[in-house]
This record gives structure tokens, sequence and C-alpha cells, in this order.
């Protein structure tokens, strides 16, 4: 069995990846491997990752249920580098084996995988071309506020946590920019998938 295209959606925070893996798993039937829902998987309860955490954090860094207090997790990581580096060092391996898995068993010609720090956690070995969703920075910001509620200062230590946009965009095989409507995005798309 031949192995599928593998196509790296990636982009900034709050761009619209998930709009987009939304309508290509849709519109053309592609099966989707989300990196930040397998994140959510690598620490659920009981898992190593989420022991680790407990440990670390203490049990203050859960809610009610037992499940992490994801936010509260977030104001950390995103406020100390380090501790976010240390995250993904227990995250990012587990996700990556869930990514290869999905490769090697897809029996489609294509796979999205939506991998929000492509770039970061160089994983650019992972996917035969690049499509970046973007957007221009006062738009990100005001959608990433709107969308969880936070504050400027909080949203701006989010967007610093990642490579700027600028420099995904240059080592992008593809752009897609999602600054009009959802039909502009959504021929954008189809444009490009007709290239694949």
């Amino acid at each position: 069995m031949s192995k599928p295209l593998r196509i790296g959606l990636t982009g900034g925070i709050a761009c619209g990846k998930s709009v987009v893996a939304a309508y290509l798993k849709e519109r053309y039937h592609v099966p989707v491997v989300d990196a930040d829902q397998l994140a959510r998987e690598a620490v659920a309860i009981g898992t190593p990752a989420y022991d680790a955490v407990v440990e670390r954090y203490g049990a203050e860094i859960c809610r009610g249920d037992g499940q992490l207090d994801r936010p509260r997790l977030g104001h950390i990581i995103f406020a100390d580098p380090q501790e976010r580096y240390w995250l993904e060092g227990q995250i990012h391996p587990w996700v990556v084996e869930q990514m290869q898995q999905a490769i090697q068993t897809c029996h489609h010609p294509q796979i999205l995988l939506v991998i929000p720090l492509l770039f970061e956690a160089h994983l650019e070995c992972l996917v035969d071309q690049i499509w970046v969703v973007a957007v221009d920075t006062a738009t990100q910001l005001a959608r990433l506020q709107q969308r969880d509620g936070l504050s400027t200062e909080a949203a701006q230590q989010r967007l610093a946590a990642q490579l700027p946009l600028a420099t995904k965009i240059t080592q992008a095989d593809h752009v897609i920019w999602n600054t009009g409507t959802l039909a502009e995005l959504y021929a954008q798309v189809d444009r490009l998938w007709k290239q694949t």
C-alpha cells in the first residue's frame, strides 16, 4: 500500500486551522489527525503525562472532577517558557507516535495532520506539504481574546509562545489567508485542493 500524501496544516493561534480542517474533512472526506486533540488525550486522567503534571504542580492543578484545570495550567506555562518546554516534553513524544500510527494505517490518498506547533516542535519531517492558515496580527489578537476570553496581555503571551506567523509563512508551501468571508476561505481551500 502506498503512503498517503501527508499535508501538515499549521498557522498561528486563532487563525482558523480548525475551520479549514473541518471543511476538508466534510467536503473531501480527508482523514484528519489533530495534534491538539491528541495532546488533550495525552494528559487525560491516568496517563503518564497527567501523573507527571499533577506531581509537578500539585493537586490544585486539577478541577473538582479530577481533570486538569487547563486555564490554570495555561497561565503557568505561558508565563514561563521553561515550564512550557517541560510540558511539551511530556506530551509531544506520545502525540508524534499517534500521528505516525495514523499515517501508517491510513487508506486514503491524503491525510491531514493539524499541527499548530509544527515548526516549533520540528515536525516538518512528518509531512510532505505545509499549509499555513494566516491572518494579520490585529485580527489574530482580537479573535484569540474573543475566543478564549483572555486579557490583551494573556493573549499576547500566547502569541509570543509561538514562532511569528510571518516566519511560518516563509516556510510554507501554501498560505491560506483567513481575512475575508467563510465563502472566500473555502474557495481558497478548494483551489488549493485541486492542486494536490
